[in-house]
């Protein structure tokens, strides 16, 4: 015997997860199981004592239904505030983010090194010495304007080569 599955699932979908959910399953739960217990029904093979497929549901979703409770018992909960949280956590980049961002530093490294001499120290001076526009020009004996167009060019040339390397 070959059972119609969509069918039965028109017919005794909500049934099945009413019955869940009068087990104590929330929605989310109940609708999962729903539909572990068709897909059983799908991948059973009916004997020919299985003449009943919405008995057989019940007996499935029944038995999913046991097994998830006996597995949530099993499982320990704990509730942790989130400050804890982020102490347990790894937070060390992944393996394959740590090479990533070596290659990419390798990158902007040789193009620092492409850079005139004046567009370098002013774009090292502002970016990573921490100075400010002003005080860069001061350093440098440039005008404000051409000191924040020489690190605007720094900066454009680093995309440039961290995309190119990226392509």
């Amino acid at each position: 015997m070959i059972w119609d599955i969509q069918n039965l699932f028109r017919r005794h979908a909500r049934e099945i997860d009413r019955f869940l959910r009068r087990r104590g399953h929330n929605p989310e739960a109940a609708a999962d199981l729903t539909q572990d217990a068709f897909v059983r029904l799908l991948t059973a093979t009916p004997s020919s004592g299985d003449d009943n497929p919405r008995a057989y549901l019940h007996r499935v979703a029944h038995n999913l239904s046991v097994d998830l409770k006996r597995r949530e018992r099993r499982m320990l909960n704990v509730y942790l505030p989130d400050e804890e949280i982020r102490q347990v956590a790894d937070t060390a980049p992944s393996p394959e983010v740590v090479v990533y961002d070596r290659q990419r530093l390798q990158i902007v490294e040789r193009a620092m090194l492409e850079l005139p001499e004046k567009t370098r120290r002013a774009f090292e001076m502002h970016r990573m010495g921490e100075k400010t526009m002003a005080e860069v020009a001061v350093e440098l004996g440039l005008s404000t304007s051409r000191t924040w167009m020489l690190i605007r060019r720094a900066y454009r040339h680093l995309r440039e080569r961290l995309n190119d390397d990226a392509i």
